[in-house]
């Protein structure tokens, strides 16, 4: 290829750059209306596909400068989104993770970016978006992309219709799995209206887990007095288990809890759902108390569990 071809292959991509960085507004203060500039949201984003990793493999993933890196964890731990902690396992390294307040801020992040996405697609016939995936695909390609790591779900705050989902989905569950009837799906619809109604947002909360833009799982905590919460609503899909879903909703609880200046979780359930009761245990919940029911067109053992939280 002589020189003039490259010059115009040059000046060609550094056009497309020109036209993409425009067209996606990252040349703006702030990236999608967020309070991040563009590497912080890339950092924000990066660290909401995992549960905990360290600054050294966040440089390894986004190509950073360590010292770059640095700085942006040191502004968003200063800004209430990041919080570390000493590795046990290495001295020399912290782990990083997003708060509660980080979670919130990426899952609001994650439904802006997915809406400018889908509004730049509108204008498009599913021909030309087609087109336009494919180009995208290539250049991806060709120019050697790594495979972007991606956690398999998030967990984020309920959006509009997601409460109305976890009754829908408790009621249909639990009749297929447990043959359950319609009383339990009027229980769960009473436990959120309750949450509605009550809700106090410092010492409640309701995660969502969103997998591939799909909702698999729910878990509620709920202030039962001012030194007791109680975990409510524990639910994971059948095609979302197995990938620690139902053990990381209840560990958002702990946490949650904790700060919150609870000193006890407690929960009931019933000794069929053999799943939940192991997540419970792993989490250092112990049974107090069984007792008998009908409830729910089925003869079941009720347990009552509680956690004990240190200070």
């Amino acid at each position: 290829m002589n020189s003039e071809s490259v010059a115009a292959h040059v000046n060609t991509v550094r056009r497309f750059n020109r036209f993409y960085t425009r067209q996606l507004g990252l040349l703006r203060d702030s990236f999608l209306r967020s309070p991040f500039s563009l590497p912080e949201a890339r950092v924000v984003y990066e660290l909401a596909q995992h549960e905990e990793t360290t600054a050294s493999h966040l440089c390894q993933e986004l190509g950073m400068d360590p010292g770059y890196m640095s700085r942006i964890l040191r502004r968003l731990k200063r800004q209430g989104f990041v919080e570390k902690r000493p590795s046990e396992h290495d001295a020399r390294q912290h782990l990083v993770s997003l708060t509660e307040k980080g979670q919130k801020a990426f899952a609001r992040l994650n439904a802006a970016s997915r809406s400018d996405i889908e509004r730049l697609l509108s204008k498009l016939s599913d021909e030309e978006q087609r087109r336009l995936v494919q180009a995208m695909e290539t250049i991806e390609a060709l120019l050697g992309a790594p495979p972007e790591h991606r956690a398999s779900y998030i967990l984020r705050p309920p959006y509009s219709g997601d409460l109305g989902w976890v009754v829908h989905r408790h009621g249909v569950l639990y009749r297929e799995e447990y043959g359950w009837n319609e009383e339990f799906e009027a229980l769960v619809a009473e436990i959120v209206a309750r949450f509605v109604q009550n809700f106090d947002p410092a010492r409640e909360r309701c995660w969502i887990a969103e997998m591939n833009g799909e909702n698999v799982g729910s878990v509620f905590l709920v202030k039962k007095t001012d030194t007791m919460a109680q975990l409510r609503l524990l639910l994971v899909e059948p095609k979302a288990r197995g990938l620690g879903i139902g053990r990381r909703l209840v560990q958002e609880c702990t946490r949650f809890a904790r700060q919150a200046g609870y000193s006890k979780i407690v929960l009931w359930t019933n000794n069929v759902l053999t799943a939940a009761r192991h997540i419970y245990e792993r989490e250092g919940y112990r049974l107090v108390k069984e007792e008998p029911h009908h409830s729910f067109g089925q003869d079941l053992v009720g347990e009552y569990w509680e956690l004990t939280l240190e200070k």
